[in-house]
């Protein structure tokens, strides 16, 4: 990879950086790394955009014109994972990748994901869980109208239903797949013997779940789970929700409409406290003249092969960053440095609350 010599990043310098990085001229869909889903064939794109703050959990909804702008910006980064769900919004989401993505359906895979309800027919807010196949049968379609497409790309459980065997769930998305309306099925936030049972009845192309330097969970039982099978990982806030990007501090707040003002590693004496993984993504950054999100998703990239970061942002000069991260080549070494610095760092705050990390693992 060509040296980066600049020290002072703007938001157009990065795409000129990434346009050196992969030997000079106009981006296009040829200059982004692909990366294959495990062994199921699934082409994309080495980084993901994650679209979920766009239309809610992160404050107001951005304004619609701009998110269009900037996922068919995306697409001219060479960006072709696009992840959603029908929750975000809820549906609101996938009415937006929809729309902004219609031109580029044949170059571009959309993953969204089933699995959440209202408690009640017009609530606004979906805290319950429902996989029952019958349910899913209903709300794909729903998804597919929705995306404007035939069929979906990748389609998740967004969250394992414990009143519902996982066999009866793969096997629904199965008769989807059979029916040409799925090409692929996913698993958010499971276990690894619901991974396994589910890949036993269809196989599971990607699991989705929250991967950082400040939450490593997966390593212990799901990564190599998944390495065995030949399953795809596709790391959800890969950037701590913002936080390892190194933007924020305990002055920081929270408006009552984004999900972090309720979570309580975002509380200011967690933040303060884990400014230590900020300072060695710094630290790392400055070597290698870079960002400190760029070294956090590097960090994810130079694990494994099979997988794909799905950073999220509102903000174009963020996204062409997060796309600079994809010619960022950190060694073997560079890797075992920054695990055995983050390894001596406590992290302080729970991720979610209890209710929420209880959805979480099964």
């Amino acid at each position: 990879m060509p040296a980066i010599v600049q020290r002072r990043f703007t938001a157009r310098s990065w795409i000129d950086v990434y346009c050196a990085a992969r030997g000079g001229g106009r981006l296009s869909l040829m200059d982004m790394p692909k990366r294959t889903l495990g062994t199921s064939g699934l082409e994309v794109s080495a980084i993901g955009l994650g679209c979920m703050g766009m239309s809610w959990g992160y404050g107001a909804p951005g304004d619609r014109a701009e998110m269009i702008a900037l996922l068919r910006r995306a697409v001219e980064l060479g960006v072709t994972f696009f992840d959603t769900a029908e929750v975000y919004g809820p549906l609101t989401n996938e009415e937006l990748v929809g729309e902004a993505l219609a031109p580029f359906r044949d170059r571009v895979v959309i993953a969204t994901k089933f699995g959440f309800a209202p408690r009640a027919p017009g609530e606004a807010r979906w805290s319950e869980l429902d996989s029952r196949p019958e349910h899913i049968r209903e709300v794909v379609e729903g998804s597919l109208r929705r995306l404007k497409v035939d069929v979906i790309d990748l389609y998740y459980q967004h969250r394992v239903d414990p009143s519902v065997p996982i066999e009866d769930v793969a096997g629904a998305v199965k008769t989807l797949i059979e029916q040409g309306k799925v090409k692929h099925f996913g698993l958010s936030e499971a276990g690894a013997q619901t991974i396994r049972r589910a890949h036993a009845v269809q196989p599971v192309a990607a699991v989705q779940s929250e991967h950082s330097l400040w939450h490593r969970r997966p390593e212990q039982n799901v990564l190599p789970t998944l390495e065995e099978l030949g399953i795809g990982f596709v790391p959800f806030s890969p950037l701590g929700k913002g936080f390892l990007t190194g933007a924020m501090s305990t002055e920081t707040r929270f408006a009552t409409n984004d999900f972090r003002s309720q979570l309580p590693r975002f509380a200011p004496d967690a933040m303060e406290a884990n400014q230590a993984f900020v300072d060695l993504l710094s630290r790392v950054a400055r070597e290698k003249e870079a960002t400190s999100a760029q070294i956090a998703l590097a960090w994810l990239l130079a694990k494994k092969p099979w997988i794909v970061p799905i950073p999220g942002t509102t903000k174009r000069a963020r996204l062409e960053e997060n796309v600079g991260a994809a010619s960022i080549a950190l060694t073997p070494d560079d890797v075992a440095r920054i695990e055995r610095a983050a390894s001596r760092i406590e992290v302080q705050g729970a991720r979610y609350p209890e209710t929420l990390e209880r959805m979480t693992g099964r």
